[in-house]
Formats: C-alpha cells, structure tokens, sequence
C-alpha cells in the first residue's frame, strides 16, 4: 500500500478506530509539573495515564520493558 492509500485510510478511521490506533504498540511520554518539579507522564495510545516518572530516559526504558514504542510530546 502506498504512502497516499496510507493516509486516506487514516482519515476514514471513526474516533473510536483512531483512539485504538497504536494500542499495545505504542506509549506517548510527556512532560508534567507536580508540585513545582517536573516529572514524565507515560500514557497508553489512547491516553490513558499509566504512570509518572521522574525522567525522560526511565520512561522510554519503562516502555520498552512493555514491548512499547515511546513517543515524547512536548
């Protein structure tokens, strides 16, 4: 399939369809300030919060461990 068969099927996807997209496959790691300090959320493909991490580099492992891509959000 090609990269514009690619996309144009994306964008046929419902939300429901799109949320689930990645899941299992994918973690999104971004950063947060609690308390005045700054730690990383590590959140499921559909946003599901799973976790807070007090670094970047220890979530990326904490998803790995998990057979988990991480992607950082800024």
């Amino acid at each position: 399939m090609k990269l514009n068969e690619q996309l144009e099927l994306l964008k046929t996807l419902s939300p429901q369809a799109f949320l689930a997209f990645g899941m299992g496959q994918v973690a999104y790691v971004r950063p947060v300030t609690i308390n005045n300090q700054q730690v990383f959320s590590l959140h499921a493909a559909d946003g599901t919060a799973l976790t807070l991490v007090d670094s970047l580099e220890g979530a990326c492992a904490l998803a790995r461990q998990n057979d988990l891509d991480a992607v950082t959000l800024q």
